[in-house]
């Protein structure tokens, strides 16, 4: 291996920056990597940026959180990735930490409220515009083309979407059902026979299904939330709405919501909305439990695959079994749009700002959703205030 251009601190240091300046979700985050890193400083080749990037759409997890992960891995092994994906969501999990405590103490007033009245809206418009990225480049466009080459996978998303919006859960195990089932139908794996049959069907044991104190329970949601969310941040929207409002009851709809908007008015991955919806619901503790089970899966996959991943990226059942179950996790997604949608958008005004949004985001190429957010705060207390 070559010896690196840069330092441990060198790296630690540019994730640590890029976690507190790095705004626009993912998709962004991962393209200031490629300026940054391979471009401008020449740290990382052409060849290990598409590797990392390759793994961090094959493996769960969010995407920019596992890519920084594995830039620090690529010469400074495990203390390197360690380093790096710290530095990376440390200071987006303390701005969260400290935006709920202000939400805490002064989220009752009429102000606060009159805020995220605009701002849930305007989430709701940003997810529609999200889901539909999301949909378009991991099963295809809505084209007659797109539906017959893979009608398997649309089946699929229509599937969980209506699932989702009929029951209002996350049916996580169904999920790991539809990626093995388009393994076996697309590419079966060699180890494939009868037996097999017999210990996917253990799947379906309820394991995860016993009492606990609270900051157990949240640690074990989250951990399953940071396992099954592959790609997108906020793909990762419909495991939590189900768990923390539906199953669980932690939040009201309205604080889900702003917890999303808290996410993405911070830099840093959009996942360290999970560090606000821990505050709320247990405080300093809360959050951090949450923080950590979300994103240990993720570190966790990193630094297991890619020692190998070279073996791993050409295998065909692999491939196939992460697109069966990313079509499963995006029909849940855009559900659960629905089911959000439909008790946030309440009157005239939500409706105009959430259409308006969808259309800022179509047409204003540049425009970044923290600016949206914000005028969407403004709209709030002009309507509810004013």
């Amino acid at each position: 291996m070559a010896t690196p251009k840069y330092s441990l601190k060198d790296i630690t240091l540019y994730f640590l920056k890029l976690g507190t300046i790095g705004f626009g979700g993912p998709v962004a985050l991962v393209g200031y990597m490629h300026k940054d890193l391979v471009e401008n400083r020449n740290w990382i080749t052409e060849e290990e940026y598409r590797q990392g990037l390759a793994l961090a759409q094959l493996a769960p997890g969010p995407l920019a959180a596992q890519l920084g992960i594995y830039f620090g891995f690529v010469h400074y092994r495990i203390l390197g990735a360690t380093l790096a994906g710290f530095a990376f969501v440390l200071p987006s999990f303390i701005m969260v930490v400290i935006l709920g405590i202000i939400y805490k103490l002064y989220g009752g007033l009429s102000w606060i409220q009159a805020v995220f009245y605009g701002v849930g809206a305007a989430v709701i418009g940003i997810i529609v515009i999200s889901s539909y990225k999301l949909t378009v480049k991991s099963i295809g466009k809505f084209n007659l083309q797109s539906f017959t080459a893979n009608w398997l996978l649309w089946l699929f998303f229509i599937l969980t979407l209506s699932i989702t919006f009929v029951t209002q859960q996350e049916p996580v195990l169904l999920f790991i059902a539809i990626g093995f089932l388009y393994m076996f139908i697309k590419a079966p794996p060699k180890w494939w026979n009868a037996k097999a049959v017999n210990s996917i069907l253990l799947l379906q044991i309820p394991f995860w299904s016993y009492e606990s104190t609270t900051l157990t329970k949240i640690a074990i949601f989250f951990a399953e939330a940071g396992t099954f969310v592959f790609g997108s941040g906020l793909a990762i929207v419909p495991f939590l709405h189900s768990g923390v409002v539906i199953e669980n009851q932690w939040l009201t709809e309205q604080q889900f919501l702003d917890s999303v908007a808290v996410a993405m008015i911070t830099p840093g991955p959009v996942v360290i909305t999970v560090g606000f919806i821990g505050y709320l619901v247990s405080g300093f503790l809360g959050a951090l439990v949450a923080a950590l089970a979300t994103f240990l899966p993720c570190y966790l996959f990193t630094i297991a695959l890619a020692p190998s991943f070279h073996k791993i990226a050409e295998n065909k059942s692999v491939k196939a079994f992460v697109d069966g179950i990313t079509a499963a996790v995006i029909g849940a997604l855009v559900g659960s749009v629905f089911v959000i949608a439909s008790r946030t958008i309440i009157d005239l005004p939500t409706v105009f700002i959430a259409i308006a949004t969808i259309f800022a985001l179509i047409y204003l190429k540049k425009i970044q959703e923290p600016y949206i957010i914000l005028i969407g705060a403004v709209l709030g207390i002009i309507i509810k205030l004013i």
